[in-house]
């Protein structure tokens, strides 16, 4: 199957090159480009992408504010992948909150952005150790809500699906959860697919900003 991709840069140079490097990719198709988040939603809805590779700072309508308008209130929407110039980008927290799958610096090698759209494309999440922490660390620097939201499906999670998300919001991978918990990884990839459904979340980012945001675990846990 052919990967539909929007690329959003304000930066034509920057445009041109991701364009350079995905149209030599076979499986891979460039549907479009927009220059700003204004642009990239409507371009969105009429190329229907399955990946949008957004950029952060932009003028007018800036990527955080375009990821929202996108995937706000949706289980299902494209996969959006953060391109920031900057690792401690301020605004890749709230990205990730509002949808995202996950990011990527803009110098990234060429095979590296071929793997992560893929990656996202087939389901899974760009959640490496350094997002972790970063959304750890902002947890840290907030205030606790003082009354948290319901936690949508959270009853429906048995004593071991729990313990996975536990694992997920420290960062670990299905090989590192399997050993921790002493299962297979093909039994780990079940016990995360359940999580992901019965929490209605789109991936590994989504099902960790909600073990935060509804105290599941907590930064000090289990050596986070």
């Amino acid at each position: 199957m052919t990967t539909k991709v929007l690329i959003v840069d304000d930066q034509s140079l920057v445009r041109a090159g991701f364009r350079m490097i995905l149209e030599s990719e076979p499986e891979i198709e460039v549907v479009g480009e927009a220059a700003d988040g204004l642009t990239a939603v409507l371009a969105a809805r009429e190329t229907e992408p399955d990946v949008i590779l957004m950029d952060v700072r932009m003028p007018n309508v800036d990527g955080l504010e375009a990821t929202r308008r996108l995937l706000e209130g949706k289980e299902q929407g494209p996969r959006i992948l953060i391109l920031t110039t900057f690792d401690l980008d301020e605004y890749v927290y709230e990205a990730l909150r509002a949808g995202a799958s996950g990011f990527l610096l803009k110098d990234t090698p060429p095979e590296q952005l071929v793997e992560a759209i893929h990656v996202v494309a087939g389901g899974d999440a760009l959640l490496s150790p350094v997002v972790t922490r970063r959304v750890i660390a902002e947890f840290v620097r907030r205030p606790p809500a003082t009354a948290r939201p319901p936690a949508p499906g959270l009853d429906e999670l048995t004593a071991r699906e729990l313990e996975i998300l536990r694992l997920i919001a420290r960062g670990l991978s299905n090989a590192e959860i399997a050993a921790e918990a002493f299962v297979s990884e093909t039994t780990v990839k079940t016990h995360v697919a359940r999580i992901l459904q019965k929490l209605r979340v789109r991936d590994r980012v989504q099902a960790v900003v909600f073990a935060y945001e509804h105290g599941i675990v907590q930064a000090g846990d289990a050596g986070i």
